[in-house]
């Protein structure tokens, strides 16, 4: 059974999305932990409705440094072999990251590398794609790296782009129609051990 850690910043809508999954028998893995990088977000009472325990750990709360090594020592101590980003807007650092290569998962609520990188999150990445005109849009599913919205892509999904399409009614239907299926999914393929690594992209195995 994959051990598998949650880092949450706001409602957790991504994190039910993975419950529900292992709840329904999708998904071949346990959250044993979700952190938090705040007190109040709603995603610390999804986990409690599921018996998991949770954590903030701040970065406000290490001002001199050490923050990094207080995520690594958490989840150590979880024995995690997956870490999802599930709605997680705190920037994670070279440590971190290194500490677990290749076993940090996020989603992009855009079609990686466009409205991606520094900056671009939030309802900021449904403007520019509105701005810009285009007819499809959607969302990521990729690894983590040391550089923001770059590391190995494992599944994408698209959404049309209405004509009065807003951020907000953009936001809505790439959440309920892509991100919402494609998270648990790609979770479930990392349990299974149906993703590989090479040079620097992921090679996915869909065959059922």
């Amino acid at each position: 059974m994959i051990r598998i850690g949650a880092m949450v910043s706001g409602g957790g809508t991504n994190l039910q999305a993975v419950l529900d999954a292992i709840d329904a028998g999708k998904i071949d893995g346990q959250v044993v932990t979700v952190v938090s990088s705040k007190e109040g977000a709603y995603a610390i009472e999804r986990a409690a409705k599921h018996n998991i325990p949770s954590v903030v750990i701040s970065k406000k709360d290490y001002p001199n440094g050490g923050f990094e090594k207080a995520l690594i020592d958490h989840f150590k101590s979880m024995n995690v072999d997956l870490i999802i980003l599930a709605g997680y807007m705190t920037i994670l650092g070279e440590e971190f990251i290194k500490a677990f290569e290749n076993k940090i998962m996020n989603i992009h609520p855009a079609l990686i590398p466009s409205f991606c990188g520094d900056g671009f999150y939030g309802l900021r990445v449904h403007e520019k794609a509105l701005e810009y005109g285009v007819k499809v849009s959607g969302a990521t599913i990729h690894f983590v790296n040391e550089k923001a919205d770059a590391g190995a892509i494992i599944l994408q999904g698209t959404v049309d782009v209405a004509n009065d399409e807003t951020p907000e009614s953009l936001q809505k239907k790439i959440m309920e129609n892509v991100e919402w299926k494609l998270l648990p999914k790609a979770v479930s393929l990392f349990c299974e051990d149906r993703i590989s690594i090479k040079d620097g992209k992921a090679y996915v195995d869909l065959k059922d």
